[in-house]
């Protein structure tokens, strides 16, 4: 039995409100860089993030050109998806109705409003990260459910 999702079914537990690891090539002989973002994606589309112009992220992905995402389920069975691909675009200027829609994904319209209010000092020095996604990897858990136990 495989626990392989199909094309569908990871598209659209990407595209769900899940926080995602997101890591890019480091230099100097460390380890790839590891970070927890918030992102956007809609089946079809283009993973997006949005962080600080400065950062050492931005950074390692301005020079890797590429970068993963994973996103797994937080309760048993477990599931997870985890992509990688080349940077389709950086928008250097991030407008605070961007940074508006991402939050109000993770919090909510009251909470994301008032997250981008209170930090909307930082949305000028934000760059925006598109990602075309081209390998994936997933597994679904919740198929051994259908698993008799011994």
């Amino acid at each position: 039995m495989s626990l392989t999702m199909t094309a569908a079914e990871r598209e659209g537990f990407l595209a769900g409100v899940q926080v995602g690891v997101v890591s890019v090539a480091d230099e100097g002989g460390r380890a790839p860089l590891m970070v927890p973002m918030w992102y956007d994606y809609r089946p079809g589309g283009e993973v997006v993030l949005i962080t600080d112009r400065p950062s050492r992220k931005a950074r390692l992905i301005r020079l890797a050109g590429r970068l993963s995402v994973c996103v797994q389920s937080g309760e048993v069975p477990y599931k997870y998806v985890s992509v990688e691909g080349p940077v389709t675009g950086i928008q250097e200027m991030v407008t605070a109705e961007e940074r508006r829609a991402l939050a109000r994904r993770y919090l909510g319209a009251e909470r994301g409003d008032a997250y981008v209010a209170a930090t909307a000092d930082r949305t000028a020095s934000m760059v925006l990260i598109r990602m075309r996604p081209e390998h994936w990897l997933s597994e679904d858990q919740t198929r051994l459910a259908a698993i008799p136990p011994p």
